[in-house]
């Protein structure tokens, strides 16, 4: 017998709570999402996309983000760096700074992926309007800006998946 998501956790008087939700939503996103589509790693897109929101982020503020050690966000960048989407420059007001810039190379490829994440998209939340895809993404963008580090003086944009390295 196969059960459905209603019928989940009904013989124990408890259902998924939207953490559990969440995450199996999202590994239905990064199943999808492969590197012959998208033509680049997950990963990579959802740190550019971060860094596209986030203008001159510290290195540190991409870790915080992506709950990362420093290590995995230097071999991240390294890799980022080494297919030209993006570049580290000294923080001109702290030495001991990197700052996180995409480059034009970087734009480009977050632009050719556009079509890819729609259909992926497309695919996973086939089930909602659209309406309710655009009320689903307010309420993620609203709960990332009360728990991402922002710069104060940079307009939010939300990027709404998580980096897994």
């Amino acid at each position: 017998m196969r059960s459905t998501l209603e019928d989940m956790g009904k013989e124990v008087g408890c259902s998924p709570g939207t953490m559990v939700l969440m995450s199996r939503l999202a590994k239905q996103f990064y199943r999808r999402g492969d590197e012959e589509l998208l033509g680049m790693h997950l990963r990579h897109l959802v740190a550019l996309a971060y860094v596209r929101d986030h203008d001159a982020c510290p290195q540190q503020a991409l870790g915080d983000a992506f709950c990362m050690d420093a290590n995995n966000v230097v071999l991240l960048l390294n890799e980022l760096e080494q297919l030209g989407y993006a570049t580290r420059l000294r923080d001109p007001h702290d030495r001991r700074r990197h700052l996180v810039q995409l480059t034009s190379a970087g734009r480009a490829a977050l632009e050719h992926t556009e079509r890819a994440q729609g259909a992926i998209e497309d695919e996973v939340l086939g089930a909602l309007d659209p309406d309710e895809r655009r009320t689903l993404r307010q309420l993620l963008e609203r709960a990332l800006r009360s728990v991402e580090p922002v710069e104060e003086e940079s307009p939010y944009s939300a990027t709404t998946a998580s980096i897994s390295t």
